[in-house]
């Protein structure tokens, strides 16, 4: 059931569900879409996240009532729209799997009762879905990882990890874009630089994309850039 509130007076933020779903990262993001195309100069960001869009308005060029009444306008044809939408682009990323590069793979692997093969196999299988974008530039969560390799954060975040780090946080996954501390369970790391402010896009990530993990081996890993992180922390 659709919420909408606001947030402060140059803001609101509609709720589509109270859990993840594909098909509601789906409708969050047609719905995103059809704000910026219905009021494109008035709109400062449109930010969707698992369950929700935030918007930020200019209150000069949008009433607070006029978003509303165009969202609870728009709401019945999502459903219908989203029979007939295309899926967001499919993203193949490379992953080195092993534990130089993934210091949480062992781990993992035996919290679960599984070989580290059998992680490698359950976490590279599926095609997930770009759920929502933050926390960091360029940063996609996605959802959602197999329940036999789902796995809670660490208790005390690394103090850094380096960018390429694949990681999974309950039943997320997503690749650290840049260095940064984290708390995520790390068992890999992907070569491709995902985020650079010099590119157009900064980032190939949309919300309702598609990203496929696809392993590789060691050499591979050093000659598409990647490197071998010693200190970990």
């Amino acid at each position: 059931m659709m919420r909408i509130e606001p947030v402060s007076e140059t803001s609101l933020i509609v709720y589509l569900g109270e859990q993840i779903d594909t098909q509601l990262t789906q409708r969050i993001g047609l719905l995103a879409k059809y704000l910026k195309d219905t009021f494109p100069r008035a709109l400062i960001e449109v930010i969707p996240a698992y369950t929700s869009l935030f918007v930020q308005y200019h209150p000069r060029l949008v009433s607070y009532s006029a978003l509303y009444k165009a969202i609870t306008h728009y709401a019945p044809q999502l459903t219908q729209v989203l029979s007939d939408a295309p899926s967001g682009k499919l993203i193949t990323l490379p992953v080195y799997y092993d534990h130089e590069v993934g210091p949480d793979l062992p781990s993992l692997a035996e919290l679960h009762g599984l070989t580290t093969e059998q992680v490698i196999v359950h976490h590279s299988e599926p095609t997930y879905t770009v759920c929502a974008i933050g926390f960091a530039p360029g940063f996609a969560f996605l959802a959602s990882v197999d329940q036999r390799i789902a796995t809670p954060r660490h208790a005390e975040p690394r103090q850094k990890i380096p960018a390429g780090s694949v990681g999974i946080a309950n039943e997320q996954t997503a690749v650290y874009p840049a260095d940064s501390p984290g708390g995520w369970q790390i068992i890999g790391n992907c070569p491709k630089p995902l985020y650079s402010p010099e590119q157009d896009p900064m980032s190939p990530f949309n919300v309702g994309d598609r990203v496929k993990f696809m392993p590789i081996g060691r050499d591979q890993f050093i000659q598409q850039g990647g490197s071998v992180w010693p200190h970990w922390k």
